[in-house]
């Protein structure tokens, strides 16, 4: 996803250590709420841990953390549109690179996945455990196509920002809160889906406000936002109809994620508040060199740690639940919260070992990305720009499928989806292909 640049043309750690921050907290989030159970036929189970112990959808209060990776995402997707104005850079190609660098590692990690599902289907997998692993796969999958379509429409919300400036998420915010209103009281359908890009796209669209130091020329704004954010949830969760969780859990209706709803607004508005607060203490703590030595390569490695996180709980499954080796109180017991411990910790050491070997994979994607991107200059106008918005629809479609029902729904390879991906990409590709190969015949 690139990485988050400041204000002022360079790196501002603040901003990258949020990114980092969010992306150990969705992976500590996804490990501790995933707890595997072997039935008496030796088959695997998972049950859903939201839903079996109910209090701990008060947990989600402290790992629902996306509203500031959408903040960060913000703050370096204005940083770095307004440079590429500035050079005279066409918003096609902003986008189509912006696209690449997420569709390539996504659409590999996918095209690897759905080998092994594949494979697994034609050997005789139960379907049900297929369709379990697909699902375990593709859960974090709903954040992609949302980040796609908001990065997608950088240009055209950057030139409302420049306008409009607080306004901008003011007026999205009202907007999503009556789009949820209709969702709540009348199940208007498809109503909802609005909010994936409203309530994500307030944080987004904060994101260019603190850049341009909107949200910090008034030193009590960030209080207000914080404190009224908090109070603005509790209300709607107490005396509203929504639930505590901020994670989605089975049966439970409405969802503050599926799809974001006021009360998922209010805790967005609080935390990029709360994060605001707190941004001269853990800036002067970034400082230190031996802190950001630790932040730094997390920030970097976010996209693998983010795609790739939930095949070390595939692994310890294989290794540990099918052979009967692992322990296994009484779900959610006190002795099974003890073996949390020791459960997040191995998955912590197999992760560390997946990212080292996925290393050369990610230099390759670093090469083809370099061969394939669109270009920088108007110069290098792709003659195909229809490519970059066909292939960025179809691979929003697919990862929207992917994300709803997961690699292997009902145990079937998802053909038409994983062909969609594929295009999709291609087409991206494609479109950045022929500007560099446009670029390299003018040069000569």
């Amino acid at each position: 996803m690139g990485s988050l640049s400041g204000g002022n043309g360079g790196r501002d750690r603040y901003v990258d250590f949020l990114r980092a921050w969010a992306i150990a907290l969705v992976v500590f989030g996804h490990w501790l709420i995933t707890g595997l159970v072997r039935d008496p036929n030796g088959a695997i189970s998972a049950p859903e841990l939201l839903a079996t112990v109910p209090w701990t959808q008060w947990l989600t209060l402290g790992f629902q953390i996306m509203p500031l990776f959408f903040l960060a995402g913000g703050h370096a997707a204005g940083g770095s549109w307004a440079r590429a104005r500035t050079e005279g850079r066409t918003a096609t190609g902003w986008v189509g690179q912006r696209a690449l660098r997420l569709l390539l590692p996504a659409g590999v990690y996918s095209g690897l996945v759905l080998v092994a599902v594949a494979i697994c289907s034609a050997v005789g997998v139960d379907p049900g455990i297929l369709a379990l692993v697909g699902w375990a796969m593709a859960m974090q999958f709903w954040f992609l196509p949302v980040y796609l379509l908001l990065s997608a429409a950088t240009p055209v919300l950057h030139t409302a920002h420049r306008r409009w400036g607080l306004r901008v998420p003011v007026v999205m915010g009202v907007v999503a809160v009556g789009a949820d209103a209709l969702v709540v009281s009348v199940h208007a359908p498809f109503v909802g889906l609005l909010n994936y890009v409203l309530v994500w796209g307030v944080a987004y669209q904060l994101g260019f406000c603190w850049r341009d130091m909107l949200l910090t020329e008034r030193s009590a704004l960030p209080a207000c936002m914080a404190a009224g954010g908090a109070v603005a949830f509790a209300a709607l969760v107490a005396l509203g109809p929504f639930p505590v969780s901020l994670i989605l859990v089975t049966g439970q209706s409405p969802s503050n994620t599926n799809p974001p709803s006021a009360a998922m607004l209010a805790w967005a508005v609080g935390q990029v508040g709360l994060a605001l607060l707190l941004a001269p203490v853990l800036r002067r703590l970034l400082e230190r060199e031996q802190l950001w030595g630790l932040v730094r390569p997390l920030g970097g490695a976010s996209m693998t740690l983010y795609l790739w996180h939930m095949l070390p709980v595939l692994i310890v499954a294989a290794a540990f639940y099918l052979t009967g080796l692992a322990p296994e109180p009484a779900y959610g017991s006190g002795s099974w919260w003890a073996l949390r411990v020791p459960w997040l910790g191995v998955l912590g050491v197999v992760l560390v070992g997946v990212v080292v070997v996925l290393r050369p994979l990610e230099r390759g994607l670093s090469v083809v990305y370099e061969r394939t991107r669109p270009g920088d200059l108007p110069l290098e106008l792709p003659r195909r720009p229809w490519a970059l918005w066909v292939g960025a629809a179809a691979s929003v479609s697919a990862l929207t499928w992917f994300a709803g029902h997961g690699f292997a729904y009902d145990g079937r390879f998802p053909v038409l989806p994983a062909l969609g991906l594929s295009v999709g990409v291609g087409l991206v590709m494609v479109m950045g292909r022929s500007a560099v190969d446009r670029g390299v015949r003018l040069s000569v």
